[in-house]
């Protein structure tokens, strides 16, 4: 709360006891706003008590997002003009307020995100996912790339992701596999076109979290090999199928510029 004397004050003391700069009130005086009325025996600028608590009405206009160009008219104007101008700023503020109240929810969505790795609860996930489907998969990937940038994309594309955006997703994964596991059946050879194909669908199945570069690519598809659970999954689709694809992945690599034995997680 402003105390406010009957001692006129100079521009310092005028400018601490509000909380501004002594510029700020050189320009308000340039522009008209707040106008010093006395000046002191050596020609400095005095306010007056009543200058000094038009300053104070002043900060609580601009607090309230007040133009500093239509504060003037509020202080001046008859008492009906200024209470029509003040109830359409607050209009405006309850606008701002459902704005930033919308924002915040969204931070909250993007920090669960990055907290469980996905807006769904356990049942929900196998539902759209299929039996097959583990939710503890989800939590061991955060524990193993959540301080990594992939994750924090993952994080912000999943964020707004509705029931209905995940089954999208899922019916395109399982379109996918059962085209994989024709190809197979079919003696698709990796490194032919059909194959490159079938590895850019995969990449781009993949890439609905984060932007998966082929090298990327190749470092995943180590793990298909290496990690039972992966293996497992792609072979109950058909027999073999996680060795074919994971040449399938290799090939398309080699032939997008990237070498398998070499590629590094960029």
């Amino acid at each position: 709360m402003v105390v406010v004397t009957t001692s006129p004050r100079t521009v310092g003391a005028t400018a601490r006891l509000l909380g501004v700069t002594t510029r700020t009130l050189h320009h308000w005086d340039a522009i008209g706003l707040v106008c010093p009325s006395e000046r002191s025996p050596g020609g400095y600028r005095l306010y007056s008590a009543a200058e000094v608590a038009r300053a104070h009405r002043v900060l609580v206009y601009r607090e309230l997002g007040v133009p500093l160009d239509d504060i003037a008219g509020l202080l001046d104007a008859p008492t009906a003009d200024a209470l029509s101008t003040l109830r359409e700023q607050r209009a405006e503020l309850e606008a701002r307020i459902h704005r930033l109240r919308g924002m915040a929810d969204a931070v909250d969505r993007l920090i669960e995100a990055r907290e469980s790795g996905i807006l769904l609860p356990a049942e929900d996930q196998v539902a759209i996912f299929g039996e097959g489907w583990e939710p503890t998969w989800v939590e061991q990937a955060r524990e193993r790339w959540g301080e990594t940038p992939q994750w924090a994309q993952y994080a912000e594309r999943v964020a707004d992701r509705t029931p209905e955006d995940w089954r999208k997703i899922s019916d395109d994964l399982s379109a996918l596999h059962t085209d994989l596991a024709a190809a197979l059946r079919d003696g698709v050879t990796p490194g032919s076109p059909e194959a490159d194909t079938l590895a850019e669908r995969h990449r781009a199945s993949l890439a609905v979290y984060f932007d998966c570069t082929h090298a990327m690519h190749v470092c995943l598809a180590r793990t298909y090999r290496t990690e039972p659970g992966y293996t497992d999954f792609y072979d109950s689709l058909a027999p073999g199928l996680t060795r074919w694809l994971c040449a399938v992945i290799d090939a398309n690599a080699r032939a997008n510029g990237i070498d398998p034995a070499a590629a590094t997680w960029s």
